[in-house]
């Protein structure tokens, strides 16, 4: 059972995100300090510590939650399916679940702001490259490791996830840019442009 002091825990981390996601996306990442941030929400920059270790740590703390979200829907997938199917059924159906995970921490409006600042801010698009990276590479492993193949020597897994990964992001920029922030539109976008991925790499796109 939770106890007071971890709930009193928990609501300063979240108090601290939210403030510092708002200071980011309302007067920017660079002229944000980390002082700002724990003077807003009214603790000491040696508490603001406590639960982060700088600016890039907070800034990516929900997309790390919802990352860690669908690396583990991957890994639950049936281990019947073919490797881009668990992919694509893994995100499709834990959209509900990663919104959930996105909510408890910030709105999801808020959360898209931020997915902005980070395109827009070379620091933050570096480190957000790096860490999607890294990401692809546990998920690559994964799947790996469902079809009994080696990673290091079969390309397959990489590739798989490096396609699938762009797709998210397109999925993701298209998402944040449009008025309507439903999981059921990221849900039918990500459907459709992960349908068109054989046709746009093997096809021709002039029409007639």
């Amino acid at each position: 059972m939770e106890t007071l002091r971890e709930r009193k825990k928990q609501r300063t981390r979240e108090a601290l995100l939210r403030i510092a996601l708002e200071l980011f996306t309302t007067q920017g990442y660079e002229h944000t300090t980390v002082d700002e941030i724990a003077e807003s929400c009214e603790v000491s920059q040696r508490t603001f510590f406590r639960y982060f270790a700088g600016k890039e740590d907070v800034a990516f703390a929900v997309q790390e939650m919802a990352e860690a979200h669908f690396v583990e829907a991957v890994r639950e997938r049936p281990p019947h399916e073919a490797p881009m199917e668990a992919l694509r059924q893994a995100v499709l159906e834990g959209w509900d679940a990663i919104r959930e995970t996105v909510e408890s921490a910030v709105p999801v409006e808020l959360y898209l702001r931020m997915y902005r600042t980070i395109e827009s801010t070379p620091a933050l698009l570096a480190a957000h490259l790096r860490r999607s990276a890294a990401t692809e590479e546990t998920i690559a492993r994964l799947l790996a490791e469902r079809e009994g193949v080696d990673v290091d020597t079969d390309p397959r897994p990489r590739l798989a996830v490096a396609v699938f990964g762009g797709v998210i992001r397109v999925t993701e920029r298209q998402w944040c840019s449009g008025e309507d922030i439903s999981v059921e539109t990221v849900r039918s976008l990500t459907a459709s442009y992960l349908d068109q991925v054989g046709s746009a790499l093997t096809g021709h796109w002039r029409d007639g």
